[in-house]
C-alpha cells in the first residue's frame, strides 16, 4: 500500500472508549466492576474481532478497519501483539507523524484507516 491514508486520532481514540464502554459494561453485570476482568474482556475483543474481521465494535462504529501493510488478512497473532501494546497504553500515545501510524501499528505491520 503506498501512501496510506491513516484515520484521524480523535476516531481511534472515540473507538477505543467505546470498546473499553463494552467491557465496563460486561464487566459491571458479571464480575461487579472488576478491572481485570474489563481488561481482559476488552484484550478479548480486541485480538478476536480484529483478529478475524479487521475491526472492534469501536472501529465499525466510528468507519474504521485496521489493515496489514501488504493486503492480507490481520490475523489471531497480530492482533494478539498489537492488543497488549494497547493495553501497555504509552505505546498507543505514540504515533510516527509521516504516517499517522501508531507505535502498535508499526510493531506488527497494520494501520487504521477509514472506511
Amino acid at each position: 500500500m503506498s501512501k496510506l491514508q491513516t484515520a484521524g486520532f480523535g476516531r481511534r481514540l472515540l473507538a477505543i472508549f467505546i470498546d473499553w464502554a463494552i467491557a465496563s459494561v460486561v464487566s459491571l453485570g458479571f464480575f461487579k466492576n472488576d478491572a481485570v476482568a474489563t481488561m481482559v474482556f476488552y484484550a478479548l475483543m480486541q485480538v478476536v474481532l480484529v483478529g478475524t474481521l479487521g475491526y472492534s465494535i469501536g472501529h465499525r462504529v466510528c468507519s474504521l478497519v485496521v489493515v496489514r501493510l501488504d493486503g492480507r488478512p490481520v490475523g489471531l497473532w497480530r492482533a494478539l501483539i498489537r492488543t497488549s501494546l494497547i493495553l501497555l497504553v504509552i505505546p498507543a500515545f505514540i504515533w510516527d507523524t509521516t504516517d499517522g501510524r501508531g507505535m502498535q501499528d508499526k510493531a506488527v505491520g497494520t494501520a487504521i484507516i477509514r472506511r
